[in-house]
């Protein structure tokens, strides 16, 4: 029977495998509204057979998009192109959908990658971006404007204003983003957060925002609801925010009743030194999951079905997230469960597709 196949239970959501399809940001919004490129893109991963979607980070206002074609849920326009997005994935998939919170902090104001991914300064059509201390992410850009305590309750009341939004839109989970050098990680890190009150200087004050934001959204989104934190587990950067400080974090959080915690790292630094390689970021969900109650997700180079499966089996982590792979194979569960011996979800428009062989791989969703 295989691990990866089997069921999880996020509260009172169950999902039916422990497959997570991670958010990946398309830069094809239209000042933050869902295109049709959002319809196309999510409606085929919505038939992979994964066990949840998130969708990409979703800025919680407009200055906290990483690019001006990022997606947003911060206005009545915003919510009403997603509402057709997510009416349109239920009509033709069950499979549960979560969205991502997001802020980018300093590292707003950018080009889409294919353009370059600078920053934009303000001057040729960028914008003003916020982080926790005036500390520009790379050399030569424009500094980011230091978060006064009044901007920072701002940003609070942003948040749950996008909660209520997405829980009008019926989202089935919610993760709040704190990683990959953006707005939450910047003031987590000690190298972006050089702030002398109570937002700054301690482990304690540095986890405080992300904290703070996690009560104030959870008293917001239905009990049953699910709501999740993705974290970067470390900087890669000597002085900067690392594994020992995470474990504190992780452990802060399933105290508060967190649902699970997604475990990525970098992204807050230019000078981090990664050592990339199958499996590289497993260890770190792994020297989590040891501190926690909560599910731990494991992320970063899972590419092969007999790797997910060993990730599961062995305890290193409770559901494995996949991004750029089944963006490369948004098929991967399908051929990830006949691998396995196991079992998946497929529309039943696609049931004549079985391989002469695999006979009963599909059920219906």
């Amino acid at each position: 029977m295989s691990k990866l196949f089997e069921s999880i239970s996020l509260g009172k959501l169950t999902l039916e495998n422990r497959i997570v399809i991670a958010p990946m940001c398309q830069y094809s919004s239209d000042e933050g509204k869902a295109t049709a490129w959002h319809h196309a893109h999510l409606g085929q991963l919505s038939f992979s057979g994964a066990g949840l979607l998130i969708l990409e980070a979703t800025a919680v206002e407009a200055a906290g998009r990483i690019s001006a074609e990022d997606l947003g849920l911060w206005d009545d326009a915003t919510e009403a192109a997603m509402k057709d997005l997510i009416t349109g994935l239920r009509a033709n998939s069950k499979m549960p959908l979560g969205l991502q919170l997001g802020h980018a902090g300093r590292k707003a104001s950018c080009a889409a990658p294919w353009n370059g991914g600078a920053q934009i300064p303000k001057s040729a059509g960028g914008w003003q971006t916020v982080a926790p201390s005036a500390v520009a992410f790379t050399e030569g850009t424009e500094a980011p404007e230091a978060m006064s305590l009044a901007r920072i309750d701002e940003l609070k009341k942003a948040y749950v204003e996008t909660v209520r939004r997405a829980d009008r839109l019926g989202f089935d989970l919610l993760e709040l983003h704190g990683a990959h050098g953006y707005l939450l990680h910047q003031f987590l890190s000690p190298l972006s957060n050089q702030r002398t009150d109570q937002y700054g200087g301690s482990l304690e004050n540095r986890m405080r925002l992300l904290l703070e934001i996690f009560q104030e959204i959870r008293a917001e989104f239905p009990a049953e609801k699910p709501i999740g934190v993705r974290i970067s587990a470390t900087d890669w950067v000597d002085g900067g925010w690392d594994l020992e400080q995470s474990i504190e974090l992780a452990k802060a959080l399933d105290k508060l009743g967190c649902s699970y915690i997604h475990v990525s790292s970098g992204g807050l630094s230019p000078h981090q030194k990664i050592a990339v390689g199958p499996n590289y970021q497993v260890p770190f969900a792994d020297g989590i999951k040891r501190y926690v109650k909560m599910p731990v997700i494991a992320v970063g180079l899972i590419t092969e079905p007999e790797q997910a499966e060993a990730i599961i089996g062995t305890g290193q982590a409770d559901m494995i997230a996949l991004a750029r792979g089944i963006l490369y194979n948004p098929r991967w569960p399908w051929h990830a469960a006949a691998k396995l011996g196991a079992k998946v979800s497929a529309p039943k428009q696609y049931w004549r597709s079985e391989p002469h062989g695999l006979k009963g791989l599909f059920h219906s969703e």
